[in-house]
């Protein structure tokens, strides 16, 4: 079975100060503008943030026409209507049709967390609004010498989530101890990158070296009808944690402004109108009908 190496490395910038003011810096991961590049991944964010205690981070505000998936690296954050986002929680939410959310959301502290902007399939572009709260507690756990990756969605060895998906998509959180190997199939087809949070690792048979902060790009393969390669990776002498994402690519190229995807500017115009006039439905009031 041929192994999946490195097609493109990307070294991210510093923090920058980010949209809520004094206390939040971000790092642009990926950025929409590169989406033909990217698919099935619109944008993700790496935020940092320390406020002082009680202010809330921003406020309420509306997405449309794609998923949000927000991972907690770092910290804790309080929502009226989400709950409790605690470290190594995941909230993975289906805009679709359009919703408004974080309404009353604060930090606890130190907070990092990373949002990444995921596609959705033409089918399920306008999909009903949802939202699923992943604990950390709850996701399954692959575990082997001086490895530990926890598998939000997809599958790693025989850890397999339950993450409802509209795109195929495999997000591990994986932590190796220092010289340690860990090896990831993923289909052929798949898209995908590695970001590292800490320490450094060398992927593939060509040792390709990723360092904290850099972003690494699974190389195109042969094959991408079907079947499956292996990605090998292996940490530095510190050890290292770093993040996966891949997916389906979709092939359906988007239109995105601030807050809505589509794939027409109509699309855009029509999501707005929803927005301006009140009709979109907002997370407080799902929480409220899952009760």
């Amino acid at each position: 079975m041929a192994e999946r190496g490195i097609g493109r490395v990307v070294t991210t910038a510093a923090p920058s100060p980010g949209f809520i003011g004094e206390g939040h810096t971000a790092v642009a991961v990926l950025d929409a503008k590169d989406f033909a590049r990217n698919d099935p991944f619109i944008v993700l964010m790496d935020d940092r943030v320390d406020l002082e205690p009680g202010r809330e981070a921003g406020g309420a505000h509306p997405h449309g026409g794609f998923e949000t998936v927000t991972f907690v690296v770092e910290g804790e954050l309080s929502d009226r209507d989400e709950g409790m986002l605690r470290t190594g929680d995941v909230l993975w939410m289906t805009a679709g049709s359009g919703v408004i959310h974080n309404e009353h959301v604060v930090p606890l502290g130190k907070v990092r967390i990373l949002q990444l902007w995921l596609t959705l399939t033409r089918s399920a572009r306008w999909s009903a609004p949802r939202f699923e709260h992943i604990t950390r507690d709850s996701v399954p756990v692959r575990r082997e010498p001086g490895v530990e990756a926890r598998v939000y969605s997809g599958s790693s060895g025989s850890a397999r989530a339950t993450t409802h998906n509209y795109v195929p998509v495999t997000l591990v959180d994986i932590r190796l101890e220092a010289g340690a190997r860990f090896e990831q199939e993923l289909p052929d087809s798949y898209n995908g990158f590695l970001y590292v949070l800490e320490g450094a690792v060398s992927v593939g048979a060509d040792r390709t070296r990723l360092v904290t902060g850099q972003v690494g790009w699974l190389a195109e393969t042969e094959s991408a009808a079907s079947g499956a390669s292996p990605v090998h990776i292996e940490a530095g002498d510190d050890g290292a944690r770093l993040v996966l994402y891949a997916g389906e690519r979709q092939g359906v190229p988007i239109v995105q402004h601030g807050p809505f995807v589509g794939e027409s500017r109509a699309d855009i115009v029509r999501l707005s109108e929803l927005y301006m006039t009140g009709k979109m439905p907002r997370i407080s009031e799902l929480a409220a009908a899952s009760v």
